[in-house]
């Protein structure tokens, strides 16, 4: 198993991973605009669907969309912004 490393920030500092409310927080950025924008887009064509179907094709889009391509960003912006505190208060 890969294990996680902390990464770097540009002036050499690390950054430690989120609290669980920053992670809380964090997912609830990603996952609710995606679902949202989801529902606009495809919304119509899964109407005759039966719920659970629904649920589970959301579930399909959103979870990769939010693993792979949301949460890294939202860790980045996390770290630069963290990092731009300590260079702001050191």
């Amino acid at each position: 198993m890969k294990h996680a490393t902390r990464p770097a920030a540009p002036n050499g500092t690390t950054v430690g991973p989120p609290t669980q409310h920053q992670l809380a927080l964090m997912i609830w950025i990603a996952v609710f605009p995606t679902l949202t924008i989801l529902n606009l887009l495809i919304g119509d064509l899964l109407a005759p669907l039966p719920m659970i179907v629904r649920t589970l094709i959301l579930a399909t889009l959103a979870v990769p969309i939010v693993i792979y391509g949301l949460m890294p960003l939202l860790h980045r912006a996390r770290r630069a912004l963290l990092t731009r505190a300590k260079k702001a208060a050191g």
